[in-house]
Order: C-alpha cells, then structure tokens, then sequence
C-alpha cells in the first residue's frame, strides 16, 4: 500500500484474500463486517461490500453510513469532482436509477475502467476493475484532508 495512503485504505488493503465460505457455511470475519450497520448478524451470503466500506472507515476512526446499501454512500460525506486514492466510488449495477449499486475504494482509473479495493468483488476483498461510466460518485469523508 502506498505509504501516503489514508488509513482506512491500508485497513482494506490488509483484509485482501478475505472471501465468502461455501454454501452451508459462512465466514464469521465478513459477518463480523456486517456489525454497525443495519444487518447485523447476516452471513457471508447477502451483499457485502457497503459494510465492508464501513467496516474500514470505522477502523480508522471514520463514521459510516450505517447502512448495507452501496447507493447510500451518495449522500455520505462531500463528494469530490476528481478521485483520490481511498475516496469511496459508488457505481450503478443494472441500470443506472436501480436501487441496486457497488461501492469500493477507490485506486485508480482509465479511460474505460475504475480498479476498487473491495469487499464483494468476485466474492471476495480484492482489487477490482469496472466500467469507468458505471460510476455515479466519488466521496469523501467530511472534515479529513488528504
């Protein structure tokens, strides 16, 4: 990881490998990302990769949304015109008024793809390339330089 890299980053960063079990069984690490948010106790087997974002930022001393919904970092924090390493990007899945969305963190992009640190990506915490236009927002946390 990058040593000007927020803390949050190095957080995810370290969970790298972490992946959802078999059918039958369930990781108790991504049930424990799921703690603080509104689906405590859920396994392995239900989307992850919001509370992993929140998981993180709390690790650092950051609150979350406290929500599992990826759409609900759009109102979290300030968003940022130009991405930074770490800030949290939030894309569209399906269509682009869908309910349903991904977030991760952000590392970098070019003119077709995004690369995300994340939770969920491929059924596991990893790094990740998406459609470049299949982001709505980038976001930061309020009150942090970086």
């Amino acid at each position: 990881m990058n040593p000007g890299a927020p803390p949050w980053l190095v957080v995810a960063g370290s969970e790298t490998g972490v992946a959802a079990w078999p059918e039958g069984q369930s990781n108790p690490r991504i049930t424990a990302y799921h703690a603080g948010t509104n689906i405590a106790g859920y396994d392995d087997k239900v989307s992850w990769c919001s509370s992993f974002v929140h998981w993180c930022l709390g690790r650092a001393g950051v609150a979350g949304t406290g929500s599992a919904l990826a759409r609900s970092w759009l109102d979290w924090g300030e968003p940022l015109d130009t991405p930074r390493p770490g800030c949290i990007a939030v894309l569209w899945r399906e269509t682009p008024d869908s309910w349903k969305g991904h977030v991760g963190f952000y590392l970098r992009h070019d003119a077709q793809q995004v690369w995300l640190l994340g939770g969920n990506q491929l059924g596991a915490v990893c790094e990740n390339a998406y459609r470049v236009d299949c982001v709505l927002a980038y976001r930061w946390p309020k009150a942090i330089d970086g």
